[in-house]
């Protein structure tokens, strides 16, 4: 299951999180847990660039687009090479959407869409899409003609 999927900006504050089956008194632990992972690993990453931990049996698999830290985290069938293609999906994704690398105000301005994004990449913790072509046409919210 993809437990969760959180968007920050280089200072440590969440712009984004998605969190499924994680009680809500763990959240917060999670927070701060991939906020710290985040700057002791990504300040002065390359664009894309992937990083891969381990934390309590689950897995996590983050990197750095524009200004915006992006982290998956799963667990049992969402090992590290799910959550690759996982974070793929939303990377490209949110490129698209946002016309490029994302800075914070470019993505805070197109946050309703990266939601909607967010929503057809993956649902209650399971993967959906992965092509961001299809992606792209389900966050129009017209029918998909096929």
């Amino acid at each position: 299951m993809l437990m969760s999927v959180l968007f920050a900006n280089s200072s440590g504050n969440v712009l984004l999180e998605r969190f499924h089956s994680v009680p809500g008194e763990e959240r917060l632990h999670w927070r701060s847990f991939l906020v710290k992972l985040g700057t002791d690993n990504l300040n002065g990453a390359r664009d894309d660039e992937l990083f891969v931990a381990s934390h309590k049996s689950v897995y996590i698999v983050y990197t750095v687009i524009g200004d915006i830290w992006v982290f998956t985290v799963g667990k049992d069938e969402y090992d590290e090479l799910t959550l690759v293609e996982v974070l793929h999906a939303i990377t490209s994704s949110v490129k698209d959407i946002c016309k490029k690398a994302p800075s914070e105000r470019v993505f805070l301005d197109k946050y309703g869409k990266v939601c909607l994004g967010l929503d057809e990449i993956f649902s209650q913790g399971i993967l959906e899409h992965t092509d961001k072509d299809r992606v792209r046409r389900l966050t129009r919210l017209r029918p998909l003609v096929e």
